[in-house]
């Protein structure tokens, strides 16, 4: 090999190893502002809130969740559509399995509280179909709908957790097998229906919800609230402290998972170690999980996959797998 070859395949090398082995980051480079939150200026905690400064493949992995998930019904065929509620926007989805009273799965999709539908959050529903546990994926308002207000969809993600168990024998459901599975903002409002009230507020068992795989999630509203977010959600101090699950870990009453990638936001990352050494610190169980090498979006994904992160993980908790 000449010397010239074996200069341009060391640069190429080089170059490989240097693009995939760096994880992307915000610029290092401008000069810090006052702090906010931490040691993070405005523009730092900005970013720790803003997925698509850390996760630049966003759009990509997103169109193959609509993608996979319309491969998911050629397969499975068209889940069945209930109304959980008096709205349009509330009906759920269910992804049937052939086994009588099985455990249910109900997945709570993100979107920054901005955006997201049950029909591409389909893709997950073979992983459980084919281990005997049927999948729900409820659609519900969000908060550009709600005027900034995160209530109403807090309240019809436990408006959904209500039917499921009220329902469960509609399809083949056991509803003392109950989970919540969910992403992002979508672990915020599963985290809030895992510190609910039952017993008052709906009358129903206090531990309705056998467990929870809870991914990506933001469990503090203090900081969200300070960050640009503040922008589109209307906050104030009774929605941060009535939907900061963090704070009412009292109404905790199930094993819970929660999971993040370590390519993730700062923030995300923080969120989740804080949330299981509360829960920890309360003397209730909670496991943290790391998807090394997996950015926001990518997470998930791994939920669709029985030998994934997530997916072992809940067939695991679900005692199906």
């Amino acid at each position: 090999m000449n010397t010239k070859r074996k200069l341009l395949l060391t640069m190429g090398s080089g170059f490989i190893s240097s693009a995939f082995g760096q994880e992307i980051k915000p610029s290092q480079t401008k000069e810090k502002g006052p702090l906010v939150w931490m040691k993070m200026d405005q523009a730092d905690l900005d970013s720790a809130y803003d997925q698509s400064v850390y996760a630049p493949n966003i759009q990509q992995v997103i169109k193959r969740y609509a993608f996979n998930s319309e491969l998911t019904r050629s397969r499975l065929g068209n889940p069945k559509t209930f109304s959980y509620g008096p709205t349009p926007i509330e009906t759920l989805d269910v992804f049937q399995c052939n086994q009588a009273k099985a455990p249910i799965n109900i997945f709570i999709h993100g979107g920054a509280w901005r955006s997201g539908l049950a029909k591409d959050f389909a893709y997950n529903a073979e992983i459980f179909v084919n281990a005997g546990a049927h999948y729900v994926v409820p659609d519900f308002i969000n908060v550009i709908q709600s005027n900034g207000d995160l209530m109403p969809m807090a309240e019809q993600v436990r408006s959904v957790v209500a039917w499921v168990y009220k329902n469960a024998a509609s399809f083949n459901g056991d509803p003392n097998k109950i989970f919540i599975s969910s992403h992002s903002s979508g672990s915020h409002l599963a985290g809030v229906a895992l510190t609910t009230d039952w017993q008052k507020d709906y009358g129903l068992p206090m531990n309705i919800l056998k467990g929870g795989v809870l991914c990506s999630g933001m469990y503090d509203l203090k900081p969200v609230r300070l960050s640009a977010r503040s922008s589109y959600v209307k906050f104030t101090d009774s929605v941060e402290s009535a939907l900061s699950s963090q704070r009412r870990l009292e109404y905790l009453n199930t094993p819970i998972i929660v999971a993040h990638g370590s390519l993730e936001t700062p923030e995300f990352q923080r969120q989740s170690r804080d949330f299981v050494k509360a829960v920890k610190e309360a003397g209730k169980s909670a496991e943290l999980v790391i998807g090394q090498q997996y950015n926001h979006f990518e997470m998930p994904e791994t939920l669709a996959n029985p030998y994934g992160i997530l997916g072992k993980l809940v067939l695991k908790q679900m005692k199906i797998g």
